[in-house]
């Protein structure tokens, strides 16, 4: 591409329909994209410093040199993530100006910084040309947040911007990276709502929860929980009683997640449903991860007659709820649920996918 030639991308946000905190552990997880987006217009530069424009930031622009990416600098780490990972494995860079657009809200568990890195990497593709498939992007994209930015995360976000399609789920084994598309029924309206209470994941109690749930495998003799069925349930009395808690949501996760694509696939809208609550609980229960702000959003949200199950989507600690619903459901059932919920608890909640 000839130097000051604009390239476009860009790449959703996700939510996930079930499958928490299993994919770090190589576990089965089902997510969707949402129709909010985040925007990369970039453009090579003959030389300099890489500069990137963010049009949620007014502090910019900021600039960093290809080789010298220091961390600490807020969520313009995600991009020199990206650059390091990038020069790390071997592309030749060049520096380039990116402007930054989005209308992914950040900290509401919908995975703002995978549609970051995803979108930027897209545009840096064709600008480069650089040899990539979307599932090697989406590795390069999870190394970026690992490696550079810090945060130990699954690949599942990464893979839902790199290959999700509207209208369907992508079932994705994280292990071995095996992914079905799965057709969303169109009996069933999928809800999304914003609590208002943000999360991140370089946060203690993510970092907690990850190491108590691998200390818990070491106990149980496997390398990642994901080699554990719930056959294995009866063994959990022999850990304490933190670790079997961690243990049981993971085992029990991974066995939902087959039981939901099953229900996806038969077109069983409350089975679905059923099975989002139960998620919902060993979330709160046993995974600890729940705040009392989202587990009233769920309580409020499963009072409609319209909803068959609701839960926490994402890492937890805050963020969005989402509600499976039936054809009867539309957008005023939606914004009922964030408008009890906000007249409740005074949280601003925001409907983040109404269907029509």
């Amino acid at each position: 591409m000839t130097d000051g030639a604009a390239v476009v991308a860009d790449a959703p946000g996700r939510i996930n329909i079930i499958g928490e905190h299993t994919d770090y552990h190589g576990g089965y997880v089902l997510p969707t994209v949402i129709p909010q987006r985040t925007t990369a217009e970039l453009r090579l530069i003959p030389a300099g410093a890489v500069r990137v424009i963010s049009a949620m930031d007014d502090s910019g622009p900021h600039e960093y040199e290809l080789g010298r990416e220091t961390r600490g600098r807020g969520w313009l780490d995600y991009i020199q993530g990206i650059t390091f990972v990038l020069a790390r494995d071997g592309f030749t860079l060049r520096p380039f100006e990116v402007r930054i657009s989005s209308t992914v809200p950040v900290g509401a568990g919908v995975s703002s910084s995978a549609a970051l890195e995803v979108s930027v990497l897209r545009a840096l593709r064709r600008a480069l040309d650089l040899p990539m498939d979307d599932v090697a992007l989406a590795r390069i994209a999870q190394q970026a947040e690992t490696d550079f930015v810090g945060v130990p995360v699954g690949i599942m976000d990464q893979l839902a911007a790199s290959l999700g399609r509207d209208g369907e789920a992508l079932f994705i084994d994280t292990r071995s990276l095996a992914v079905e598309r799965v057709p969303l029924p169109h009996s069933m309206r999928l809800l999304a709502i914003d609590s208002g209470v943000t999360h991140a994941h370089a946060g203690g109690g993510y970092l907690i929860r990850r190491r108590e749930s691998f200390e818990a495998a070491a106990q149980l003799g496997v390398s990642s929980l994901r080699d554990l069925d719930e056959t294995a349930l009866d063994t959990l009395a022999t850990l304490p009683p933190v670790l079997a808690r961690r243990a049981r949501h993971v085992i029990t996760e991974n066995a939902r997640v087959l039981a939901a694509v099953a229900a996806l696939r038969n077109d069983e809208v409350a089975t679905l449903g059923a099975l989002c609550n139960a998620s919902h609980t060993s979330m709160r229960i046993d995974y600890e991860i729940s705040t009392t702000e989202i587990d009233r959003l769920v309580e409020i949200a499963n009072a409609r007659p319209e909803v068959c199950g609701a839960r926490m989507t994402g890492g937890g600690f805050g963020g969005t709820v989402i509600a499976i619903a039936t054809m009867r459901a539309n957008r005023a059932t939606a914004q009922a649920i964030a408008d009890a919920y906000r007249l409740e608890t005074g949280r601003h909640a925001v409907a983040l996918e109404p269907p029509d």
